[in-house]
């Protein structure tokens, strides 16, 4: 993720391909990623939203494992994290099986403060 459609409050950055948190809180988060063909629709499509660049932010892991059908198949991630202020989010998505590509223009992370 290097393109922002929405980042008034400058949280996103954009050089570093994380979410950067403001100020002490809870936040939501979401992501969609979708599958585009490279070569095999066997590839087996997963994400994950990570918290400081290492650990997997509870509820975020999923993936897809049946046949893809290209620039239809997708994962929705939705969940909720506290964070203190500094603190990165960041979407990863990658294939196991055959490799893949994440379709750009339908691949999406969002972010915002709720508490």
């Amino acid at each position: 993720m290097n393109n922002t459609d929405y980042n008034d409050q400058g949280t996103f950055d954009a050089a570093n391909n994380h979410f950067v948190a403001p100020v002490d809180g809870t936040y939501l988060f979401g992501a969609t990623l979708m599958y585009k063909i490279n070569a095999s629709a066997t590839a087996r499509m997963r994400g994950r939203l990570v918290l400081n660049g290492t650990t997997e932010i509870r509820g975020s892991l999923g993936e897809i494992s049946a046949t893809h059908v290209s620039l239809a198949t997708a994962i929705w991630l939705q969940t909720m994290v506290p964070l203190t202020a500094g603190d990165t989010v960041e979407l990863q998505g990658y294939f196991r099986v055959a490799d893949g590509y994440f379709a750009a223009d339908h691949t999406s992370f969002w972010g915002c403060k709720i508490g």
